[in-house]
């Protein structure tokens, strides 16, 4: 295998593996959300909003994993 090949393989590696964290933290998350609004209706405004938030954040993790392998496809 050549070097081309290695960095193809890493790129994968970093976005596949990038990606279960969050996707897994985003569904338990909005679980979370939609049993607390089914428990206290009156409070979905306010558990939407921090759900919201939560969501960005975590994707904010997968965005991080999506550069490291864009520069490792284009830079390394």
């Amino acid at each position: 295998m050549d070097a081309q090949t290695f960095k193809l393989l890493a790129a994968g590696l970093a976005i596949g593996l990038g990606a279960i964290g969050p996707g897994i933290g985003v569904g338990l998350l909005v679980l979370g959300a939609l049993q607390s609004i089914g428990r206290n209706p009156e409070a979905a405004g306010q558990i939407q909003t921090n759900m919201f938030i939560g969501i960005a954040f975590t994707e904010a993790i997968a965005i991080y994993a999506l550069v490291v392998s864009l520069i490792l496809l284009f830079v390394v």
